[in-house]
């Protein structure tokens, strides 16, 4: 089956998944935004920004791209609130508010979470990904220190409760770290990651307006690691950046849920669709012995299909237990 089909049957399956429990789900929400996921959710079904049904991968359908604005749908993300300066301890906190101010309670589980909280920095460094907790007022918050200072993308990633197939909504702020930084410059482009003792390489195609496959390939000290296991419902987790205005895009293994017990690698698959040409920054997280870690890539995508090919390094040795899994 092809990278669309596979995308195809991922979108059908969280559709069915969250339909179970919008039908249960209590909702706190205003009757436009019932009617604009409606309206949005036979193109969008999957979580993430992109309409990834198959067959309307082209450019114009893929420019709707989520994580460029505080509010749509008639939800708002309320300012942040969190230490203004680096190095200090605090909380980060929010809500999202309805037309008439009131906050949101009602979320539906998405991946095993009610909200995914992504802070990135504006050069596309300090990466987090999170989940804060709400309290009985619909206010999400979570302890938080700031590493460096900087401009920094808040994003919150939820499914509303209270409509069958509603898509995923992407709302995000701007937050300022008081202090002296120096910006990263991101390479032109890095298809390979050491991180925590672990080498981690990413091979495909990106191609603008289309669907295509990834491969990400987990090994420690030369040797294939096939102990990958379930996080977030899936065996990897993987956020992408556009880079220049950080138009979000995210997107799952292509696996069926895994059970608690079940194990992968060292290769996961990924179905990703890019809405234009440029570089993205593209954000893994995988957990191995119940440790999280992130691997960090920046891959360039043109007009046409353009091959990735990772930087040398370890690879498997011959023989080795290479899992492809499709379907989610």
């Amino acid at each position: 089956m092809n990278a669309a089909g596979r995308l195809g049957l991922y979108a059908g399956g969280v559709a069915v998944a969250f339909g179970a429990a919008f039908a249960t789900a209590a909702a706190v929400v205003p009757d436009s935004a019932v009617a604009g996921w409606k309206s949005r959710s036979a193109a969008s079904a999957g979580h993430g920004g992109m309409d990834m049904t198959p067959g309307n991968a082209s450019a114009s359908s893929l420019d709707g791209v989520r994580g460029l604005s505080l509010a749509t749908d008639g939800l708002t993300l309320s300012p942040v609130t969190a230490p203004q300066a680096s190095e200090v301890a605090g909380t980060l906190s929010f809500r999202v508010v309805d037309a008439t101010g009131t906050a949101v309670t009602g979320f539906a589980p998405s991946h095993e979470k009610k909200l995914h909280l992504i802070v990135v920095r504006a050069d596309g460094s300090q990466f987090r990904h999170v989940h804060p907790d709400m309290d009985a007022s619909g206010t999400w918050s979570i302890p938080w220190q700031w590493a460096q200072a900087g401009t920094y993308r808040v994003f919150a990633d939820f499914v509303p409760a209270g409509t069958r197939n509603a898509p995923a909504i992407t709302l995000t702020r701007t937050v300022q770290v008081a202090g002296a930084f120096t910006p990263v410059t991101q390479p032109d482009s890095r298809a390979s990651d050491d991180v925590d003792g672990y080498h981690v390489t990413i091979t495909g195609e990106l191609a603008a307006g289309a669907t295509g496959d990834l491969a990400i390939t987990v090994t420690k000290d030369g040797r294939p690691v096939t102990t990958l296991e379930p996080y977030l419902g899936s065996f990897g987790h993987l956020v992408a950046l556009r880079e220049g205005d950080l138009g979000y895009l995210h997107v799952h293994a292509e696996t069926a849920d895994p059970a608690p017990q079940d194990r992968a690698g060292p290769t996961i698959r990924f179905a990703a669709a890019v809405p234009t040409g440029g570089r993205y920054l593209l954000y893994l997280d995988f957990q191995v012995d119940k440790q999280v870690h992130t691997a960090e890539f920046v891959l360039v995508a043109a007009t046409g299909a353009t091959t990735v090919t990772p930087n040398p390094g370890p690879s498997p040795s011959a023989g080795s237990n290479s899992h492809g899994h499709s379907g989610h």
